[in-house]
């Protein structure tokens, strides 16, 4: 008996958007007793996890074609076709396109279809339509994560990424607009926009037209959107017409995760991050100022080679001095080809227990910033788990919640395993 293509995902929320669209191309082609496994590459666990995926999907679905694709795949695809769990490997570009997934194309002719990304110069735009949504796993309707852009120009020295995405290319405006009035009328409350290096948007576009002027456009081209929310950004990388489209409208979420990565200065540069220590506090305390209901999460590696314990100090308290209450910590795990794989590295149960104290300095932030809005009533929008999404990221519990993908004011009664509780007014 055969049955609807597989996609499981590994990573980014980019990597749960384009799993999305790929389960729409491959339903569309027809495409029938298939698992594709979408990877990831950002540390030599998540390759791990990527292998042992699968052949967990072999064990799975001993009958079914496993396809394997992703930045792992992308990076080393002879890694993944020497498996013999795999039946076929396929790009990062050609998982995108429609036209690769045509069964004869997909399954004849070599094992390996995988192309030079560095030679992409465009991102083609996916419509999200119908059954084929971008949407987190059990949410339903509410919010839609929209790429907008892929690829790095730049070349940050522990990061692999680039070699995965290829160079930055960005998804005219005219299109996104578009694609953003199909998720609103589709019934999405939210859209996030999304990419590799989403601050880059329009840096490869006629006139080069800033972050900022996309963020205005969709904000009054579609009017019926609720919420715009935007995914990582550079913190060097905000200038004024985004500050400007993060603090004037309040459709505008007022969030940002930063991909911070660190709070020492001279880790930073090792990092070869553009921003310093305090640039990242003042872009914080302006947006604060600007709107005081600001919040904050960020990336923050733990562990990088040379970082001692006066460096690490500077990042554990980074995060208070700003107030990150969601923070995503990565013990450093060296990538091979980076040139951080080659500086000194610090010893593994060390980056473990940093990872560890950053951790616990996160939650402790975030149980301070709920407890501090006790009392306070928000729109919350109402998720497939039965949480409630309020503007600023917090996850809200309350007794009968409404519908998924229903906007309801609650108000704030407590903090419970890191959410907020409330009630429903």
């Amino acid at each position: 008996m055969s049955s609807e293509p597989k996609v499981i995902t590994l990573g980014c929320r980019l990597n749960a958007y384009e799993s999305d669209v790929m389960a729409g191309h491959a339903r569309d082609a027809g495409i029938e007793d298939a698992v594709f496994i979408n990877t990831c590459a950002v540390t030599n666990e998540a390759v791990r996890q990527s292998r042992h995926a699968a052949r967990k999907a072999r064990r799975e679905n001993p009958n079914a074609k496993i396809i394997v694709t992703g930045c792992a795949a992308q990076i080393n695809p002879a890694e993944f076709a020497d498996m013999p769990e795999v039946d076929l490997v396929i790009g990062n570009e050609e998982k995108m396109h429609a036209a690769s997934f045509d069964p004869a194309a997909l399954f004849g002719g070599a094992k390996i279809k995988v192309n030079d990304i560095m030679s992409v110069r465009e991102t083609a735009p996916q419509l999200i339509s119908g059954g084929n949504r971008a949407k987190e796993k059990s949410q339903s309707r509410t919010r839609a994560f929209l790429q907008v852009q892929n690829g790095c120009d730049h070349r940050c020295t522990f990061c692999i990424i680039p070699y995965g995405r290829g160079g930055a290319r960005s998804v005219p405006a005219g299109e996104v607009v578009a694609h953003v009035k199909s998720l609103v009328q589709q019934g999405y409350g939210e859209v996030v926009l999304t990419g590799v290096d989403l601050s880059s948007w329009g840096q490869d576009l006629p006139g080069t037209p800033p972050l900022g002027d996309l963020v205005r456009r969709v904000l009054k081209l579609v009017p019926d959107l609720k919420r715009l929310r935007l995914s990582s950004i550079d913190p060097a990388e905000i200038d004024d017409a985004l500050f400007e489209a993060l603090t004037a409208n309040p459709r505008m979420t007022p969030y940002l995760h930063l991909s911070l990565q660190a709070g020492d200065d001279m880790i930073l540069k090792r990092m070869k991050r553009r921003h310093s220590r305090d640039d990242a506090i003042e872009l914080c305390r302006k947006l604060k100022a600007a709107r005081p209901e600001f919040t904050f999460g960020a990336d923050m590696i733990a562990g990088f080679p040379t970082e001692d314990e006066a460096m690490f100090e500077h990042s554990r308290a980074i995060i208070s001095e700003i107030g990150i209450p969601w923070l995503h910590v990565f013990p450093y795990s060296a990538r091979e080809g980076t040139p951080a794989a080659k500086m000194p590295p610090v010893e593994g149960t060390i980056i473990k227990s940093r990872a560890k104290i950053l951790r616990a300095e996160g939650e402790a932030v975030r149980e301070a910033h709920i407890l501090g809005r006790i009392g306070q009533m928000d729109e919350a929008l109402f998720e497939g788990t039965g949480l409630g999404r309020l503007p600023d990221f917090t996850l809200v519990s309350v007794d009968n919640p409404p519908a998924a993908g229903s906007f309801a004011k609650v108000e704030l009664t407590g903090y419970e395993s890191g959410n907020a509780k409330g009630r429903v007014v």
